[in-house]
């Protein structure tokens, strides 16, 4: 029952633990990018600050500024050449953009690298640990900035700072009553310290200084602490959901398996001769589609069924009347005394020896389209040469009928081509030309009209014509009419379904209806001029 379904199952799963590991070695490297991320937004502000302020000093400063900065970082600082530097090409492009590169050295050290303005000079610093004197270092940087503008522009002056040195953490100037210190804490930030303090969640810290000569308290922060995505996140997640895909795969396939089951049934019971069985077909998934198409398997084999049973009864109908006949003709050929008489019989029973040949015939061609669309070779045929040929062979068999031809054509001299089957079409004109002249009493009309897309063809008698009742029923094989289109005037009934098949297999219809001008029948095939590609 669940074999779909562990075929299925275990090829998610395998798709599915592939994926779990591919992901674990991503989250690898997304982590390593994060960290690298993360020591570069600390750093940044930091060194761009020194950078610059090195930038615009002489050399003399230069070298008391990286010592002061030495002792307030506890980091040693350097001043190195630039082109004198291992770096690649994207490293060089980070630095001439005003980036600080990180360079990881050890679990918890790097070498943060800065260029001074444009010049050739990298400012270097080998860091083991990011730590408070970090972050006392930035405050003094960002205070000794700030001292040098007025009370009211260092607010704005603070904000452009933060913007063009790209700090990754928050800079801010408040009152000391609104930075939620303590007293012991305030009273360390009034006397010129640096103050330390754990944000609200508890998960991050912030730093606050105080400005010499200025009502504001300078804070940075909160600075949060890298935390990597862990790998069982990643496993928890998996394993959620590959019970969730199990369960909407179950719940699929058990649906799918029902119906395919259904199908199965279906097809043992047709098996088995209940050709009315049918399934459940209303769906346009897959599974749906299949059902649409089984059923009208089933249809066609009920139907192929049906018209093979209602065709063995009418050929052995059919077969009684010649057959009869030749047995009376031999009763009589052996009674006949005289010459003239047993000639008279063996005429007759030439006549039924060439009508059960024809009905062999007619039978052998209606099989041979009812199987299926015969190998069909479309050309290019001129309708009115075509329809002159018919009437050349058909119209001396009865010399007291009157054939004409109508075309409601431009020039009736030019030819007028379309794409048909020329034996076949030929066929089906002649079962309905020879169909005419039987029943006609005076004249039979043929008339064509072709416009761009499609062509018609028309024969019309002047003969007794067909009930309106019988305008469908005349194309079923064996149909015959009560009224003067009997067996007495020939035929056997397959004529008009030789020709719906062969017109269908054209892609067009054949039609009956009355004549308008004659009064009897009027036959009618219409196609289009130019086949689609098959």
């Amino acid at each position: 029952m669940n074999s779909i379904f562990l075929r299925i199952y275990g090829g998610m799963l395998g798709v599915l633990v592939l994926v779990a590991v591919l992901g674990v070695l991503s989250l690898q490297v997304v982590n390593q990018v994060r960290a690298s991320q993360y020591r570069e937004g600390l750093a940044q502000g930091t060194f761009s600050l020194m950078a610059d302020n090195l930038a615009l000093q002489s050399e003399i400063e230069r070298k008391r500024a990286l010592l002061i900065w030495t002792r307030l970082l506890g980091v040693p600082l350097q001043l190195l050449p630039l082109s004198a530097q291992p770096l690649d090409a994207g490293q060089r492009s980070r630095l001439s953009q005003g980036r600080v590169v990180v360079e990881k050295t050890g679990a918890h050290a790097a070498r943060v690298l800065r260029q001074v303005g444009q010049e050739d000079w990298l400012l270097v610093a080998q860091v083991k640990q990011i730590s408070e004197q970090l972050a006392r270092a930035t405050l003094y940087l960002l205070a000794d900035e700030l001292v040098r503008y007025p009370v009211t522009e260092q607010p704005q002056r603070l904000a452009q700072l933060h913007q063009s040195k790209g700090f990754a953490f928050a800079v801010a100037l408040q009152r000391i009553e609104r930075a939620g210190l303590d007293d012991d804490q305030r009273r360390r930030v009034e006397e010129g310290d640096t103050v330390m303090a754990l944000d609200r969640e508890g998960d991050a810290i912030r730093v606050f200084a105080g400005l010499p000569g200025s009502p504001w308290v300078l804070e940075i922060g909160p600075l949060h602490q890298f935390d990597p995505y862990p790998p069982a996140l990643l496993i928890a997640i998996a394993l959620v959901g590959l019970c969730l895909i199990g369960l909407v795969v179950y719940l699929l396939v058990r649906q799918l398996e029902r119906r395919i089951c259904g199908l199965e049934l279906a097809a043992s019971r047709i098996a088995q001769g209940s050709l009315q069985t049918r399934v459940p077909d209303g769906d346009a998934d897959s599974v749906g589609r299949l059902a649409a198409a089984f059923n009208g398997m089933a249809e066609h084999l009920q139907r192929s069924l049906g018209m093979q049973r209602e065709l063995v009864r009418a050929v052995s109908h059919e077969l009684r009347t010649p057959v009869a006949r030749l047995r009376f003709g031999l009763e009589m050929l052996e009674a006949a005394n005289t010459e003239q008489g047993r000639a008279k019989h063996l005429q007759g029973m030439d006549s039924d020896i060439q009508d059960l040949d024809e009905l062999v015939d007619e039978m052998l061609t209606y099989a041979r389209l009812e199987q299926g669309a015969p190998a069909l070779h479309f050309q290019q045929v001129d309708v009115q040469r075509l329809v002159e040929r018919i009437i050349a062979e058909l119209a001396p068999l009865r010399a007291d009928i009157r054939v004409t031809r109508v075309s409601d054509l431009d020039g009736e001299s030019a030819p007028v081509q379309v794409e048909a089957e020329p034996r076949y079409l030929h066929r089906a004109l002649q079962n309905l030309v020879s169909n005419a002249l039987r029943h006609a009493r005076s004249e039979v009309r043929l008339s064509v009209q072709c416009d761009a897309r499609m062509c018609r063809i028309a024969v019309e008698d002047d003969g007794p014509g067909i009930p309106e009742g019988y305008w469908e029923r005349i194309f079923i094989p064996f149909t015959r009419l009560d009224d003067s289109r009997t067996r007495a005037s020939g035929g056997h009934g397959l004529g008009l379904s030789i020709v719906r098949r062969i017109i269908h297999w054209h892609g067009g219809r054949a039609l009956v209806g009355r004549s308008e001008t004659l009064g009897g029948a009027c036959f009618s095939l219409t196609w289009p001029r130019n086949q689609a590609p098959r």
